[in-house]
């Protein structure tokens, strides 16, 4: 049986992909971080029905001999480096933080593998996010970066450290450079779900306004479960290699608004409001990949169509508020 182990299990991308490895057989484990309770926040894999399933273990990123252990204890066949400081509107109230944990966190879990078991396949969440001021129109795996934010800079270094490793030691490490992806399990803070949470509250009387920053950013968005299969097709290669995962479409905020609002028949004018304090310091305008390379060498390609996604996060944030209220 082919062992995994994910950092940032816990997440939106973990619990989908802890949810494919198991129904492909392998044993999951799992890097958790306790906080002052004991209690892990596992609400995501007990979404998805497999929290009693996969194999938690303590540990932080920003602690090397605790990695060191821990993969000395595991032994896994494939490593997927998920975890990371990831919401980048934080990143600018903790930018040392998200450095140490998204850029140098990634450098310890290569490192740890590098050490114990270099035969191991490494799988780092790189970032569009990374691309920033885009050089190019559809950003492809040789487009130049140009990161606009610590989070963007953090995931920068971690991208290359990768590539490092890969390179100078020989580790099969793949980086996936990840456009936006979104679900039913994404944190409440994330731009997608904090608009069909509040277009469920809306109908359901609990609230009356949307508040958002800039709408008129674009985003090629996706679904995780699409893309977390792109992350075990990488390691699955002869070759590790790097791949733009996207869908290659992009829409501004302002309509994929439009589609979760028009989902529960509401006006987006009626209940929307412009606030200059949820501006970032220095925007994205606009992230669009092109995923050929995913689809020529990978045979991946996304399936599920933004309008498809958007009314499933809808009705989920709708059947989460009527079980608590």
């Amino acid at each position: 049986m082919r062992k995994a182990f994910i950092t940032g299990i816990t997440g939106q991308d973990g619990a989908y992909l802890a949810d494919l490895l198991l129904g492909k057989g392998y044993e999951v484990h799992g890097l958790v971080r306790r906080s002052s309770t004991a209690d892990v926040n596992d609400h995501r894999l007990r979404w998805l029905g497999i929290a009693d399933r996969v194999r938690l273990v303590d540990g932080d990123l920003t602690d090397l001999s605790g990695l060191i252990r821990t993969v000395q204890e595991v032994m896994p066949d494939e490593v997927y480096n998920l975890a990371a400081q990831s919401f980048v509107r934080s990143s600018w109230q903790q930018p040392l933080l998200t450095g140490t944990v998204t850029g140098l966190g990634t450098a310890n879990m290569l490192e740890a593998v590098r050490l114990i078991c270099p035969k191991a396949r490494f799988y780092q969440a790189s970032s569009s996010e990374m691309y920033g001021l885009i050089q190019e129109p559809e950003q492809s795996e040789t487009t130049p970066f140009y990161p606009r934010s610590p989070y963007a800079a953090a995931k920068l270094y971690a991208h290359w450290m990768t590539v490092n490793y890969r390179e100078s030691f020989g580790l099969h490490a793949s980086s996936g450079i990840l456009f936006n992806h979104e679900s039913p399990l994404r944190g409440i803070e994330f731009v997608t779900r904090k608009v069909t949470d509040a277009v469920a509250r809306i109908k359901l009387g609990l609230k009356d306004e949307l508040r958002l920053g800039n709408i008129d950013a674009k985003r090629d968005w996706g679904h995780s479960r699409d893309y977390v299969r792109a992350m075990w097709l990488m390691l699955q290669q002869d070759e590790a290699d790097d791949y733009v995962v996207a869908t290659g479409r992009t829409v501004t905020v302002r309509d994929m608004c439009r589609i979760a609002f028009g989902h529960v028949d509401l006006d987006l004018d009626k209940h929307l409001v412009i606030d200059p304090d949820l501006f970032r310091p220095a925007e994205v305008d606009v992230l669009l990949g092109n995923p050929a390379k995913a689809k020529a060498k990978l045979g991946w390609e996304a399936t599920v169509t933004l309008d498809e996604m958007i009314r499933e996060m809808v009705d989920a944030d709708l059947a989460r508020l009527r079980r608590h209220n």
